[in-house]
């Protein structure tokens, strides 16, 4: 792996070589990640389709507020790890690490705001098992919505988890003066992850909580 001052790793020719192969694995390893999620949603598209009054009505039980809040708090993440790499490539190390612990606070935010809605739905009786006790129209079909919605956001959450521990790492090496105008690849690369995983969330928004609601 390069260090700052721009070693090429020996299977490379050159530094953009190993840039362009760099980017081309993380973009590689995303597309798969967009398989892994698409299936989840197209599951969720069908069974929606299926049983479209049900899945209103359980939408109902979704906390838009904390939603909102949260999706207000992803997209400040994704300008903090922007700025983050604009800092790597400006050599600006300090700026760097504040920019790297201000989205990995905003990732802790929005999962202690998510753990506190599922237990809130698990204070409500509404996940499913042998405790769920949804009192709304046709509760069979609304497990299904909660299934969903416990399996998509919790996987979400786990691919948070996994950045947070990823901008860990990043800080530290930082801290250790790794990266500079020269070489950045591992904090734009983690960037891209990061954007990813917001953009999941996009998605889950208003299928989840506005898709729906109050019919």
């Amino acid at each position: 792996m390069a260090d700052s001052h721009g070693v090429v790793a020996h299977h490379f020719d050159n530094f953009a070589q190993q840039h362009e192969a760099s980017q081309l694995g993380m973009w590689a390893f995303l597309v798969t990640e967009i398989m892994f999620f698409g299936g989840a949603f197209l599951g969720y598209t069908v069974y929606r389709d299926a049983y479209t009054e049900a899945f209103s009505h359980a939408s109902n039980h979704m906390d838009v507020v904390l939603g909102t809040v949260n999706t207000a708090v992803l997209i400040g993440s994704s300008l903090t790890v922007a700025l983050a790499v604009h800092a790597a490539h400006d050599s600006k190390q300090k700026a760097l690490l504040i920019y790297l612990f201000m989205t990995m606070a905003l990732g802790m935010i929005f999962l202690g705001i998510k753990f506190f809605e599922y237990y809130h739905h698990y204070e409500a009786e509404l996940v499913p098992g042998w405790r769920f006790d949804y009192q709304g129209a046709d509760p069979r079909h609304a497990a299904i919505f909660f299934s969903f919605y416990f399996t998509m956001t919790g996987l979400h959450a786990v691919h948070m988890i996994i950045g947070i521990g990823m901008f860990l790492v990043l800080a530290f090496n930082s801290w250790r003066g790794r990266y500079s105008g020269v070489y950045y690849t591992p904090v734009e690369l983690g960037g891209l992850y990061w954007h990813f995983v917001d953009i999941v969330w996009i998605f889950l928004f208003p299928l989840f909580y506005l898709l729906g609601r109050h019919s």
